[in-house]
């Protein structure tokens, strides 16, 4: 069933700064003259590739190996006989995520002392079991629902996360909102459209200035919601819609049901933009006369859940992690 395991990884930050200072030493010395400390990223470093070095003695299964680094994602094409291998913080899983498909992500997390690990809440040395459990189907999986942006011309962008549709810089973000059966013209910082997976991030940062903001100007304090990664509805919230002759604030947010669309055309004739989980660099343009659908993607993200024991035999702070795991499952308000 199975033919390749497509390992996907990133730069650390000292490989990073070697390649844009030409030398380790280069780098060093930025480092050190702007007041740093060189040697940790040296362990960062270190530590990343003691846990590729873990990994690769426990792949050799038979199946073809791929190392893939982050930056090529986008123009990888995932077939249905790849497992997906990510070793790096939570933010590479939630990006190779949209591109993946269908297929299983193993997350690893290759630093419990530096990264959280919520979405890679598996220990290097645990790999080969891991990957095992998949071989023989016996792996179990967490489903994690995906948003997405179509536009007319059929291009589409998928969020693990988050969606951002608005300006590129600093100005106003022009555009017409239809939500359900209503319609209206609007002016604002742009729109945040997430998933539940996201419901803990950007949005909630939003929820917590409604909350604040609130008993301030006399008003009650507002309430977050958090959603299940598996939810199949997504929230949408409109940051600082501007209200004038020409612009309403009627519609500020709400819940896109499964099969309802969230419906945004562009008035903007340029810097507009639709970008996912914080990687601008990755975007469609939106422009005057572009219309975008959010929806609920057909598809979810499969990330395998490691056995409680297995990780827990081995690193307390793993076995930490595989709890949080399973927590980020229950629904909460807050």
């Amino acid at each position: 069933m199975y033919e390749k395991l497509v390992v996907v990884t990133r730069k650390t930050r000292l490989r990073e700064l070697t390649d844009k200072f030409n030398t380790r030493m280069q780098a060093k010395f930025f480092i050190e003259h702007s007041g740093g400390d060189f040697s940790e990223y040296v362990d960062e470093d270190g530590c990343y590739e003691r846990a590729l070095e873990a990994i690769r003695k426990q792949i050799k299964v038979g199946m073809k190996i791929q190392f893939l680094d982050r930056s090529l994602l986008a123009t990888y094409t995932f077939v249905p006989s790849d497992i997906v291998l990510v070793v790096g913080q939570d933010g590479l899983v939630a990006n190779a995520a949209k591109y993946v498909g269908n297929q299983p992500i193993l997350g690893v997390n290759p630093d419990p002392q530096r990264n959280d690990g919520v979405l890679v809440p598996i220990a290097p040395g645990r790999v080969g079991d891991c990957l095992q459990d998949v071989l023989e189907d016996r792996a179990d999986f967490k489903h994690v629902t995906l948003a997405e942006a179509v536009l007319a011309d059929g291009q589409r962008l998928l969020a693990f996360n988050d969606l951002y549709i608005g300006a590129r810089s600093h100005i106003s973000a022009r555009y017409q909102i239809q939500y359900d059966e209503r319609r209206e013209q609007q002016s604002s910082s742009g729109l945040v459209i997430s998933t539940g997976a996201g419901s803990t991030g950007w949005l909630s940062s939003i929820f917590n200035m409604v909350t604040s903001v609130g008993p301030f100007i006399g008003g009650t304090a507002g309430s977050g919601i958090r959603l299940r990664w598996d939810d199949p509805s997504l929230l949408f919230v409109v940051r600082e819609p501007f209200v004038s002759k020409h612009s309403s604030a009627g519609i500020v947010a709400g819940r896109i049901e499964p099969g309802h669309e969230l419906v945004i055309e562009s008035t903007m004739t340029g810097e507009g933009t639709i970008f996912s989980d914080g990687i601008e660099s990755d975007f469609l343009s939106f422009n005057a006369g572009a219309r975008a659908h959010i929806r609920t993607a057909s598809h979810k993200a499969r990330l395998l859940v490691p056995h409680r024991h297995s990780n827990a035999r081995h690193d307390n702070s793993h076995a930490r992690t595989v709890e949080k795991f399973y927590d980020m499952s229950l629904p909460k308000r807050f």
